[in-house]
């Protein structure tokens, strides 16, 4: 065999090995050792249904009540993707400001430090005050809490541009604005996007957050009605689609950054 074929048989086997541990392929399996271990804890420990259900009885739950649990879903779906869109639009422009604006720094970056000392759940009912129990409120939770690592992690980027790559602009003739588009936001995609991939795994939480406080619909609203009714089987159901929600959003992230910055693939 020529080391040409030996080459194109470990590439195609090495295909095939990455099509069999496709992401979707280990969710299912990750997922599916998770089940097996719930259900092993509940008949060994011979536990209540109202303290943890079987997942046969929760997927039953998701069948029989799936238009009330969809109707939330979608409610808190909204909130997160608007919480995103602002969070991240919050996030670059501030990132942008302080390094254009040195003075900018100084006063913003102890404000950012501090909006984290706060707990969510402290400034919660604050937000439901100024905004109302509507969606907004949600909206603003969900983008204060992915404010400060979309912020951190946009501003590093910038930043850390390497030193000849701007030295090389300047030499060329770049503006200040050449310079930033061209040079430096590209440079600080890679670390943007770890931003990104953070923001869009904890927005959900601010949003639930926002719901347990005060709302009248969302999966955190109906999480906490089925908890005072005893359904702990419609609580688990509604905590299985949020988490669904939330890993479905990673990959539709994670795959369309890894598009937008192919080299770091």
């Amino acid at each position: 065999m020529s080391s040409m074929t030996r080459v194109t048989a470990i590439s195609n086997k090495l295909e095939k090995k990455e099509r069999v541990s496709h992401p979707a392929l280990r969710v299912a399996i990750s997922c599916s050792v998770i089940v097996a271990i719930w259900q092993l804890v509940v008949v060994v420990f011979d536990m209540p249904s109202f303290i943890l259900p079987a997942p046969l009885d929760v997927f039953e739950r998701l069948i029989q009540r799936h238009d009330v649990l969809l109707k939330h879903t979608w409610v808190t779906g909204q909130e997160i993707v608007l919480g995103l869109f602002l969070g991240l639009t919050m996030g670059m422009t501030f990132a942008l400001q302080m390094l254009l604006f040195k003075p900018v720094k100084r006063w913003l970056l102890p404000m950012l430090i501090a909006s984290q000392a706060i707990p969510v759940f402290a400034i919660a009912p604050v937000l439901m005050l100024w905004f109302g129990y509507g969606i907004t409120s949600k909206v603003v939770m969900a983008a204060l809490i992915i404010f400060f690592p979309v912020t951190t992690c946009c501003y590093d980027g910038l930043r850390n541009t390497p030193v000849g790559y701007i030295d090389l602009a300047k030499t060329m003739g770049a503006t200040r604005w050449q310079l930033l588009r061209r040079v430096q936001l590209p440079a600080a995609l890679p670390t943007l996007a770890s931003g990104i991939r953070v923001a869009v795994v904890i927005a959900p939480i601010g949003a639930v957050a926002g719901e347990w406080v005060g709302s009248s619909e969302g999966l955190g609203y109906l999480m906490l009605q089925a908890n005072a009714r005893m359904m702990i089987d419609e609580m688990f159901a509604a905590l299985f689609i949020l988490s669904a929600l939330s890993v479905a959003l990673y990959f539709i992230a994670d795959k369309g950054l890894k598009k937008l910055i192919p080299w770091e693939a």
